[in-house]
């Protein structure tokens, strides 16, 4: 049975114990293709496909083009799980007309439901105004790589207790404006577990402790596809060596002669 917001929206809410909810990212058909018959919940297009797939340092380069173009390839190759989209840096922040607009194209494009970073004011009324358009929102606290600038780099959110009641309260403040669900980024395994008691929605960690109601990651960091991946981040292959030994052994055969035999 396919995922949908409604489903993830009362998973802790039917009062019997659940499976955490399993998110993945994917960048085009192939990856959506494989993250969706592997079984997971969500399928997240990601703005982190800009260090993955597109060779940028940090996500604020991508454009909600280059989104739409990604989402479109990935939802050609998920049919069952949830799809969510991120909104790129930019495509929201300006005003919430700009984010309608952006939000608008993805849900036209199939995706079910985007994705927004952070949880000041500014934020939530955004979120607000979107699940009052029929668009619904997944919110995202903690370390938010958009903010990366102003964060001095991608560092662990919430150590003090004055930056772990500003979570809290950024995470309550979407869950009244609407989300679906939130995103808990790199943030000490207590605090997420707070977080992830006072919400009636669902919690989705990274980096965030065991006490979240699912778990997401970059899957291009659990096929160990990446030449960098966080410390929080499992690898469950390596695929990336996989890869060049096979082309290595492409090239070799081909200039002995051994292929085509």
């Amino acid at each position: 049975m396919a995922v949908s917001v409604d489903r993830i929206l009362r998973w802790k809410q039917t009062g019997a114990p659940a499976q955490p909810i399993t998110v993945l990212t994917a960048w085009d058909v192939m990856s959506g293709q494989i993250v969706d018959q592997a079984g997971a919940d969500i399928v997240l297009v990601g703005d982190s496909l800009a260090m993955v797939a597109l060779g940028y340092d940090t996500t604020l380069p991508l454009t909600t083009e280059d989104m739409v173009i990604c989402a479109k390839a990935v939802r050609r190759g998920v049919k069952n799980a949830l799809l969510v989209v991120d909104l790129p840096f930019l495509s929201y922040q300006t005003s919430v007309e700009d984010a309608i607009r952006a939000a608008g194209q993805m849900l036209k494009i199939g995706a079910q439901a985007v994705k927004l970073e952070g949880g000041h004011d500014e934020v939530v009324e955004t979120v607000r105004r979107l699940v009052q358009w029929g668009i619904p929102v997944m919110g995202h606290v903690g370390l938010t790589p958009q903010s990366v600038n102003q964060l001095g780099g991608f560092r662990k959110q919430g150590k003090t207790p004055e930056e772990g009641d500003r979570i809290l309260a950024e995470a309550k403040a979407l869950e009244q404006a609407g989300a679906f669900c939130v995103v808990l980024e790199h943030i000490p395994a207590e605090l997420a577990r707070n977080i992830t008691k006072a919400l009636s929605i669902p919690t989705i960690g990274i980096g965030a402790g065991v006490h979240c109601d699912g778990q997401v990651l970059v899957t291009a960091d659990v096929l160990g596809l990446s030449a960098w991946q966080p410390p929080f981040a499992k690898v469950y292959a390596n695929l990336r060596q996989q890869a060049v030994e096979a082309a290595q052994q492409f090239c070799e055969e081909v200039r002995s002669g051994q292929y085509p035999a």
